[in-house]
């Protein structure tokens, strides 16, 4: 299965719990995640895939890219070692400003917002079969690029762990993630403890529970 398949599971599954009715009803309430109503959390969890849209959108349309000169793309972690929300405290600016963004997509609605992500995965079931995973991302948000194949990467392990952020906001279980999903995202998030805490931390974790460390997170 390609990378692109895999991203397109990860979303169907995201966009079927944005529209599940027990995430409308708790709408205004607060979410898991700190600072954050659940439908700022649904928000952000839709804007994974919007992210993906405007992706391919510039990959199709040659008229929106910032120049003809495209830039080298980054490897993965690099991208991570340089994104400023990734070690930020919670009030830090670049993470209050997802949050500032997410809620407002969320104050749009719940059934505006499922019906948008649903409109957006259906077109990228075309779109995304018409892009190749060596292509350039430039993210404008970052002024970096990543290969196709690794921001869609990127998009699965937000949609993978917000996915189940919200579940839990509204007391519902998640079923699995397929193969083809987890393993990637499973990497990379072991890639990113590693870098927190080690490679010694992330093994004792893992198989020597005497030894492992208080945490692990990888984000």
């Amino acid at each position: 299965m390609s990378v692109a398949d895999a991203y397109l599971g990860a979303a169907e599954q995201a966009v079927a719990l944005l529209e599940t009715p027990k995430v409308a009803a708790a709408w205004e309430r607060p979410s898991a995640l700190a600072e954050m109503t659940v439908g700022g959390l649904a928000g952000h969890l839709a804007y994974q895939i919007f992210s993906v849209s405007s992706a391919v959108q510039v990959l199709a349309d040659p008229d929106l890219r910032e120049s003809e000169s495209e830039p080298t793309p980054i490897p993965l972690l690099e991208h991570y070692a340089r994104a400023a929300w990734i070690d930020e405290p919670l009030d830090g600016e670049a993470n209050a400003g997802i949050r500032a963004r997410s809620e407002d997509l969320g104050s749009q609605g719940a059934s505006w917002l499922a019906e948008l992500a649903r409109a957006a995965l259906v077109e990228q079931r075309t779109r995304l079969a018409e892009c190749s995973g060596g292509q350039t991302v430039f993210l404008p948000q970052t002024g970096w690029a990543l290969r196709l194949e690794d921001f869609l990467l990127t998009r699965m392990m937000e949609l993978a762990v917000h996915r189940d952020d919200l579940a839990v906001s509204v007391d519902l279980d998640v079923d699995e993630l397929p193969d083809a999903t987890f393993d990637p995202v499973l990497v990379l998030l072991a890639r990113l403890a590693a870098r927190r805490h080690g490679q010694a931390a992330l093994l004792r974790a893992l198989t020597r529970v005497e030894r492992a460390p208080a945490a692990i997170n990888a984000i």
